[in-house]
């Protein structure tokens, strides 16, 4: 993605024009501390400046059998402190190689600091330090930052691997440009009367200054590939420049004559396609790719030349500052995107005159649940949105249009609601499924191992879904409890819909189903265990036919099966239980099973 730190400083070194500035040897390195604009690709190497060392750093000989091939060599001086990195721009079909030098000198290059040597398979268009201008992460063809103190000198030694070549350009960039945009490098070490070389953009206002004291007269000459060529009736002490080329003044005074070139390359200027306005439908944390906009943005325009940002303001996009991310987080509504296009070469030439609209039309979010249920005390259930949106078209399977609606019959119900904008129809369905719920009913409950703790399960005979609870614990969804005290026991049984509870008292006490007093010890009498947790507990026994056969307290050691002294038959007999409640009453225990045999 394009940041604001590739803009401050640009060294451009064009590949469309020929006879550039070219230093092929360590020794002639060009200095540069501004700009350096045209290269028309380089030929040859000169002397071997690595005298037949078989590599250097990263670098490793190429087809030449030197190191060098096709090279070109720079220096310059850092003036201030800070972050630095550079971007190499070149055809994405040639393979160019770099290193990076801290030295004072030529005969002390000593290793690179910065090397980069990879083939150009993936046919990137740049190389260097820091971060690949066209948002590719982790590029190999990119080193990591270099800081950077005052008063450092590099030399920086590019080289294309083969003959196939076109030229390069040269941008730097990092925080130290956007904190020192003037003063980054330092300029005394060019010595040249018309400066360092300048890149401009078409249509920029270049004006050549060769003010000398004691100047006699000026001759300004061209030079656009053919030799330098006098421009006719031009005599002044500056010249502007309208064409990229050589430039040379010939300054006569009384006592010599001064001769200085200087290179002026303009870059083209991108003129910002038409972008149409985006409708669609928007749905909580969606992202538009903005990256499906940079073909209409650049036109016909070769994107390996060109660069699209996208900004929340024309003053960002103006000043190429926080660009959004490519994968936008949508904000619903209406937004108008601003759009740079900005020159790889130099992105001093830009155009942030179009911009478009993202018109995100919301899609409904339905909110309610997509179960409901009848409670059968009430018989109906409203479902649906409760809350409506009336810019909204609401369409249920039962043919109302309402946002909500009352139904009294199970089954599937699904609502369809509709936003419609700008021709687009944005829509959201949702089913509710609804049942009824009868209300909770205890029909028997079960005891086993009667002991100190008991398992208790609580029976329904409805169907449904219930939670219970015992002594106002937590409710939970089993009807099984263990290790319940025997007593009397509150429990709580209700429908998790709120459809209703219902609360009981149970008694938790044992006995035999079956007891023999035929004089073998064993089961001789009959008895409830637990009695005496409960309050003036009472027992009555009965035969088949209702009569009274014997009646208990829980200080009887029990019944022996006999009545009024005399042995009673093998059948099955009933037995009720009381007891007193917390308010004195008395109280028959219910859900016990209220039999048992009697065996001989």
């Amino acid at each position: 993605m394009f940041k604001t730190l590739f803009r401050t400083l640009i060294l451009i070194l064009f590949w469309q024009a020929a006879d550039a500035q070219v230093a092929q040897d360590c020794i002639n390195a060009t200095p540069i501390c501004s700009n350096t604009p045209i290269n028309g690709g380089t030929n040859g190497y000169g002397a071997d400046d690595f005298n037949g060392a078989p590599s250097s750093g990263c670098l490793e000989q190429t087809t030449t059998g030197a190191i060098e091939s096709n090279s070109a060599w720079y220096r310059f001086r850092t003036a201030e402190a800070g972050q630095l990195g550079f971007n190499i721009g070149h055809n994405s079909n040639e393979d160019w190689d770099f290193a990076l030098y801290r030295a004072t000198d030529c005969d002390n290059l000593g290793d690179p600091i910065r090397c980069n040597f990879f083939d150009n398979s993936e046919n990137t268009s740049f190389i260097g330090v820091g971060e690949d201008p066209t948002g590719i992460e982790d590029s190999v063809h990119y080193e990591d930052w270099l800081q950077v103190e005052a008063g450092e000198d590099y030399y920086l030694f590019i080289n294309n691997f083969s003959n196939l070549n076109s030229g390069f350009s040269i941008q730097f960039t990092g925080e130290i440009w956007t904190d020192h945009p003037n003063s980054a490098l330092d300029c005394s070490i060019v010595s040249n009367l018309l400066g360092p070389p300048i890149a401009a953009c078409q249509g920029d206002n270049v004006e050549l200054d060769a003010t000398t004291m004691g100047a006699i007269n000026y001759e300004w000459y061209s030079n656009m590939g053919s030799g330098y060529q006098l421009i006719a009736g031009e005599n002044n002490a500056t010249y502007n420049v309208q064409d990229s080329g050589q430039y040379r003044v010939v300054v006569t005074t009384s006592v010599e004559s001064l001769v200085s070139d200087v290179q002026v390359g303009f870059n083209e200027v991108p003129v910002t396609g038409t972008l149409a306005d985006e409708t669609f439908c928007h749905e909580v944390d969606m992202t538009f790719d903005l990256n499906t906009k940079n073909s209409e943005a650049l036109g016909g325009m070769d994107p390996d030349n060109f660069i699209v940002s996208y900004h929340s303001s024309q003053i960002d996009a103006d000043a190429g500052i926080h660009p959004l991310e490519k994968q936008y987080v949508l904000m619903g509504g209406s937004e108008i995107i601003y759009v740079r296009t900005t020159s790889l070469a130099n992105p001093d030439c830009f155009d942030a005159s179009q911009n478009f609209v993202l018109n995100a039309i919301e899609t409904p979010i339905l909110n309610f649940d997509e179960r409901a249920v009848i409670c059968e005390s009430v018989g109906s259930v409203e479902i649906g949105e409760v809350q409506p949106d009336f810019n909204y078209v609401y369409q249920w399977s039962t043919g109302e249009q309402t946002p909500s609606i009352t139904v009294s019959q199970e089954g599937e119900y699904t609502l369809t609601v509709t936003h419609q904008s700008n021709g687009v129809v944005c829509e959201t369905s949702k089913t509710i499924t609804v049942d009824i719920s009868n209300m909770p009913q205890i029909s028997s409950i079960d005891i086993e191992d009667m002991s100190v703790n008991n398992i208790v399960t609580i029976n329904t005979e409805n169907m449904g879904e219930y939670e219970f609870s015992m002594d106002g614990g937590e409710f939970q969804g089993s009807n099984v409890f263990d290790g319940v005290s025997p007593g009397v026991h509150t429990v709580s049984m209700r429908d998790p819909y709120g459809c209703g509870v219902v609360e009981e008292d149970i008694v938790v006490v044992g006995f035999m189903s079956i007891f023999s007093p035929n004089g073998d010890v064993l089961n001789e009498t009959w008895q409830i265990e637990g009695l005496s947790t409960l309050n003036s507990p009472i027992v009555t026994i009965y035969d088949r036919y209702g009569k009274l056969i014997k009646q208990m307290n829980a200080f009887d050691a029990g019944w022996d099966g006999s009545f009024n002294g005399k042995p009673l038959p093998s059948t099955d007999y009933w037995f009720k239980l009381s007891y007193l409640d917390d308010d004195g009453n008395r109280t028959y225990a219910k859900y016990l099973q209220s039999h048992f045999s009697l065996r001989r």
